[in-house]
């Protein structure tokens, strides 16, 4: 989906602050990311809200990671499978691979994806806050 563009510093994870598996997928993507091309910013956040303002497409109780990315003057948001095989395709090596499994039906995809994210919480728990990112961190976080 596109709508006209803030200044965004390069393509933006928004993920679930409160969720330990979504930490954990965050502490993967730094490192995973060599070239740092992903910047990241809670859900519950000031950056996640003014860009969920300009997406109006967006459900509005939807509980996904998203994929902001800059395109010209406008962005391209996605959520569900589609933002976990987007930022695959961004990262180097073998992982980019797994994004050519975007080629499978989007209703199976996110099926999985939603049934996955409905469990997340039991499994890996809820925190009470977001984490605070290390100093060598802090660049790539947005509020």
């Amino acid at each position: 989906m596109s709508a006209p563009a803030a200044s965004l510093p390069g393509p933006v994870v928004l993920y679930d602050g409160l969720c330990g598996f979504c930490d954990a997928s965050v502490q993967w993507l730094l490192k995973a990311d060599t070239a740092a091309r992903y910047r990241f910013a809670p859900l519950q956040g000031e950056t996640a809200a003014a860009i969920l303002a300009r997406h109006p497409e967006i459900p509005a109780n939807l509980d996904s990671i998203l994929l902001v990315e800059p395109e010209g003057a406008s962005e391209r948001v996605s959520w569900h499978s589609t933002a976990i095989f987007r930022i695959c395709r961004g990262l180097p090596g073998a992982w980019r691979a797994f994004a050519g499994f975007d080629v499978l039906p989007r209703l199976l995809t996110d099926t999985g994806y939603r049934l996955f994210a409905r469990f997340r919480y039991y499994v890996w728990g809820r925190r009470e806050s977001c984490r605070i990112p290390a100093p060598g961190e802090r660049a790539r976080f947005l509020p």
